[in-house]
């Protein structure tokens, strides 16, 4: 069965919109653009529909990217997210930005255990490590927000060879430092659009979808905001 989904992701400094048809033909449009997503994720959302010649009511779901990541970069890409559902009628798909960017440094080198750290400014991260097993990521950890140094003490825990994703890498080189484990770079700062549509299809195939009025952002630094996920992510 064919599906199709628009991506949009702006929970990070990068701005990206994707858009699959017939579960994988790809077209996407990927900017780095601090503090302009609302300047371009519009029009690329726009440019896409109209290469392929379609629009949002041809769609099967949306999907964005719920955090964590920049409080307005999140905002944005769920209003937006919410305001083309709403008018097309269609369901939302929500996926973690953490996730989608452990999906990016597996495509990008094939290692199927990533670290994934953001910078969260104010000297602590968004931190969360993932394992790709039968396609899905899972984890045993919390999304978690904390000061880059306690990183060592749940690292302890993991073993072997580790990609790593996201900006809290490079903010934080000591990061790369922990004892017992390889680690190699996933090539992957930011999320992407393209990778979130890889996750939103297997969610929406196994009925992992919201109605408009119930999705949430995923801040972490409250921790009204701070849930632990569920085995499978």
């Amino acid at each position: 069965m064919s599906t199709r989904i628009l991506a949009i992701d702006t929970a990070t400094e990068a701005c990206s919109v994707a858009l699959m048809l017939d579960n994988d033909l790809l077209l996407e449009r990927f900017i780095f653009a601090p503090r302009k997503h609302t300047q371009y994720v519009l029009p690329m959302v726009d440019d896409l529909l109209a290469e392929a010649n379609i629009t949002l009511k041809n769609l099967d779901a949306l999907a964005f990217s719920s955090g964590p990541g920049s409080f307005t970069g999140i905002r944005i890409g769920i209003g937006i997210a919410q305001g083309l559902a709403l008018g097309a009628n269609l369901p939302l798909i929500s996926v973690s930005t953490l996730v989608a960017l452990a999906e990016g440094a597996w495509r990008q080198t094939g290692i199927y255990q990533v670290l994934t750290a953001i910078d969260a400014r104010m000297g602590e991260v968004y931190w969360a490590p993932y394992q790709r097993q039968a396609g899905v990521w899972l984890t045993k950890e919390r999304e978690a927000i904390m000061a880059p140094e306690a990183l060592s003490t749940l690292s302890k825990n993991l073993s072997g060879c580790w990609a790593t994703a996201g900006t809290g890498w490079q903010t934080y080189p000591n990061l790369l430092h922990h004892e017992g484990l390889t680690l190699i770079s996933g090539n992957t700062l930011f999320s992407n659009a393209r990778d979130i549509l890889s996750i939103a299809l297997h969610y929406y195939h196994h009925g992992s979808i919201q109605p408009v009025t119930l999705v949430e952002p995923t801040y972490l630094h409250d921790k009204v905001a701070w849930k632990k996920l569920s085995d499978r992510v």
